[in-house]
């Protein structure tokens, strides 16, 4: 992929943002276990980082995905996992069926305001007993006249307490699996909708996560985002952008927590020398620096086949799986190098730790990527 100077110039913008409205805030959002998404998401919108590949009719910037591309690397870094992973949401998961399907109107009324900000969005798909496997979700939306009424519940919602809409996945006829569901964008003010709890998570704690409730609640069925009975085609299409952004995430992640392991290992004595002196830390760091850049380029070649137009499903697929399991392995090393006093809650180690171990779980748990990959390979036939 070819970075111009004005991708360059986008990165630091983006960067500029980031350590103006949501750097000197972390810890504090952290321990209150949420953030000011209204807040944060208006400033994010004023700087036009909601809407880089929307159509500029609703508010977008009309770029190409190289820009998200950039855009993710920087959230990357922030000192946290529960903000960047809030602001994806916004961008990537919860409004790209709505731009590529919605109507007219359902533009102009939600995903305008989400691109400014003055919205939050959220993405709600997983439930009790259905996470991974998303055609066994049973919320229901069954039609009354001009409305649907909803009866069900989501689990594990970012966003799920400040949300102002949701794009919502739900079952709208009879047909078992895949088949018959249909997705809505589903505003929080209706009556009948709840917030159930806010749950309590081992880690990306300034997010917020919640449990939704829906009780006889009446949406229009004009507020049905592209075709009833495609709402299961339509949210594989979205989940694409969920796992590049993710894999994009990780990139800026990892490489942030490499550099900052260096700078601690440099000035850190024992034995006489910094620990930086030892070659089997050395190596250790250059071949995490090496599977992290394999990881950058294969995200770059993923996008550059997303602007072409291309069935990206396996190549997101894969820097997917392979973005949670390097995360992992990163936050192991640098908890190891840190020590005591990476165990312990007052540096940037512990967090880390405890926020990447989510990657491989959320947006699809690593052997949902590798029962996709099989079957795109082939394994599984005959059996």
């Amino acid at each position: 992929m070819q970075f111009t100077e004005e991708h360059e110039q986008f990165r630091k913008t983006v960067r500029g943002v980031v350590e103006r409205v949501i750097a000197p805030h972390v810890d504090e959002w952290e321990e209150a276990g949420t953030f000011p998404a209204h807040e944060v998401f208006g400033a994010l919108g004023d700087a036009g980082l909601l809407g880089l590949e929307y159509d500029p009719a609703y508010g977008g910037q009309g770029a190409d995905h190289s820009y998200t591309a950039v855009l993710g690397e920087e959230l990357g870094r922030i000192d946290c996992g529960g903000v960047p992973m809030a602001i994806s949401v916004q961008t990537d998961m919860a409004t790209p069926a709505l731009h590529r399907f919605g109507s007219h109107e359902l533009k102009e009324r939600y995903l305008t305001p989400a691109i400014r900000g003055e919205q939050v969005a959220s993405i709600a798909v997983t439930e009790p007993d259905a996470g991974s496997d998303v055609a066994g979700l049973r919320t229901r939306a069954v039609r009354d006249g001009d409305e649907w009424v909803v009866n069900g519940t989501k689990l594990y919602i970012t966003n799920g307490t400040q949300a102002d809409w949701l794009c919502l996945l739900v079952r709208t006829t009879d047909e078992g699996g895949a088949r018959g569901m249909s997705q809505l964008v589903f505003p929080t003010d209706t009556p009948g909708f709840s917030v159930s709890r806010k749950l309590d998570k081992m880690g990306n704690r300034s997010s917020d996560t919640a449990e939704l409730s829906f009780v006889d609640a009446r949406v229009p069925v004009a507020n049905t985002i592209g075709q009833v009975g495609k709402g299961f085609q339509q949210q594989m299409a979205q989940f694409q952008n969920e796992r590049m952004i993710a894999s994009y995430l990780a990139v800026g992640s990892t490489s942030f927590a490499l550099e900052r392991t260096e700078a601690y290992l440099r000035q850190r004595r024992a034995f006489g020398a910094p620990l930086l002196a030892n070659q089997s830390v050395q190596f250790r760091l250059a071949e995490l620096r090496s599977e992290v850049e394999l990881l950058r380029q294969f995200n770059y070649a993923c996008a550059e086949a997303y602007v072409r137009g291309e069935d990206i499903t396996r190549m997101a697929s894969i820097a997917k799986l392979t973005a949670g399991r390097l995360a992992r392995k990163v936050a192991d090393a640098c908890m190891q190098f840190h020590g005591g006093v990476g165990y312990m809650e007052e540096t940037w180690v512990s967090r880390y730790y405890r926020d990447a171990r989510l990657l491989s779980i959320g947006g699809g748990a690593d052997e949902v990527m590798l029962r996709i990959l099989a079957r795109m390979d082939g394994l599984d036939t005959g059996l």
